[in-house]
């Protein structure tokens, strides 16, 4: 995978690719809470069918992992993009398109392909960024996540008053086809595509060629160890911030709801509320997190993410009726911690494959315990008959973000910032 140094007109140019598929590799999966019971009600679906809805993309979160990097590897990153929104696409027609199995089909066929556009994401960033734009264009894309299920979440309930829940869900297509429209101007349709390179030229967009800086096959070239020795003490600790992280997003984003209902009496609205301002404070996090780092550096931006996402299960068991500002400190939290992940993916790697590599297994070790943590706090509050247990449950995975993040942010500034120029992946056609 090349790694390159891109213009600033064409960096800009892939920070708004970066934002836009971003807007889609969450929203998809969000949309069907808010008219689920219409869904299930139409499809006489079972509440645990139904909660299959959203659940199954964070499984393949977990699973799909491994596959989505092969993807990315074998097609390379230009491909790997077009192929996630071309997936979403699908997999949302299907979805809305037939009865209750082909609605549970079209939903794992989102989260497949959105498994590879959350690994693909930190390659284009680490090939196309340079270096002091990466913090910018990490915290967009994580934004632009939040983003994405924010508009979907505020917008399909409406809509399905007017067009119907089917209707509904395939609108939001129009953001998968404005992506797709972006990135092919950004890489160029051939290169966009997987088709052969014209005779001297790389593409419109200027980005390295097939071929290596020396010219030859790539195919040829000996394959960079899957995780190499200097890597392998921070993938370690970057995979357990990560699971952290995102345990602790799930579970809350799945209970906070119902806990806040219970604990600080608050009505089924303001409940509800709770969830929007998680959700958006995150935006704040995600932007806020690479200025931060810039200015005081990785290692302090880690600790005060920390610090504030520490207060939230603490807040939420000793003064629940303050339950606006944990959900504010939380989103910022939120939005925060997955940006430091990702930046800390971005900045240790030196070449494309790299990270690749570490993005998929970040991703595999975290998404595998973050698709237990909704069921792990029911079963908690089920056992305790409150919500105290489960919200130290969340804690406890704070924690571990908190010394992991922390940890990898110190040993990141220990690292080489040099990135040799790779030569790219293979793709499925040259």
């Amino acid at each position: 995978m090349h790694r390159h140094r891109p213009t600033a007109a064409f960096s800009w140019l892939v920070l708004v690719s970066v934002i836009a598929i971003g807007l889609n590799l969450r929203g998809p999966i969000v949309a069907v809470a808010p008219v689920i019971d219409v869904i299930s009600h139409e499809l006489t679906m079972s509440a645990a069918q139904a909660g299959l809805l959203t659940s199954l993309p964070v499984l393949c979160f977990a699973l799909c992992t491994p596959l989505a990097s092969f993807v990315v590897g074998r097609a390379g990153p230009d491909v790997a993009v077009t192929l996630t929104l071309a997936g979403v696409m699908l997999g949302t027609i299907v979805r809305s398109g037939g009865a209750g199995s082909a609605t549970i089909v079209g939903t794992v066929i989102i989260g497949v392909f959105v498994t590879v556009g959350n690994v693909v994401v930190p390659v284009v960033i680490n090939r196309d960024v340079p270096p002091h734009r990466v913090g910018i264009a990490t915290g967009a894309y994580t934004a632009a996540l939040n983003v994405g299920s924010t508009l979907t979440t505020l917008g399909t309930a409406p809509l399905v008053g007017w067009v119907g829940w089917r209707t509904a869900l395939d609108l939001w297509l129009v953001l998968a086809a404005a992506a797709i429209i972006i990135w092919v101007y950004a890489v160029g349709g051939r290169r966009a595509l997987g088709l052969p390179a014209l005779t001297g030229a790389a593409g419109s967009s200027g980005v390295g060629s097939p071929t290596g800086v020396d010219g030859t096959d790539p195919l040829l070239r000996p394959q960079t160890p899957d995780v190499p020795p200097r890597l392998r003490g921070i993938a370690v600790l970057l995979s357990l911030a990560f699971a952290g992280q995102a345990f602790g997003y799930y579970g809350l984003t799945a209970w906070l709801p119902q806990l806040l209902a219970q604990d600080a009496q608050l009505s089924r609205s303001l409940a509800g509320a709770s969830s929007s301002l998680f959700q958006l404070a995150a935006v704040v996090g995600a932007l806020g997190v690479p200025l931060l780092a810039h200015r005081i550096g990785a290692t302090r931006t880690a600790m005060i993410v920390g610090l504030l996402w520490g207060s939230v299960p603490l807040g939420l068991i000793f003064a629940p009726g303050l339950w606006a500002a944990w959900a504010v400190f939380g989103g910022i939290a939120q939005g925060g911690g997955i940006t430091i992940v990702f930046m800390l993916v971005v900045t240790v790697t030196r070449t494309g494959t790299q990270a690749r590599r570490l993005s998929a297994l970040v991703q595999g070790v975290g998404y595998s315990l973050a698709a237990a943590s909704p069921a792990v706090l029911g079963a908690a509050h089920d056992i305790s008959g409150a919500w105290t247990l489960p919200v130290a449950v969340v804690g406890a995975g704070v924690a571990v973000f908190i010394v992991c993040s922390v940890w990898a942010a110190r040993r990141s500034t220990m690292m080489p910032a040099s990135r040799p120029v790779e030569a790219p992946e293979p793709a499925l056609q040259r």
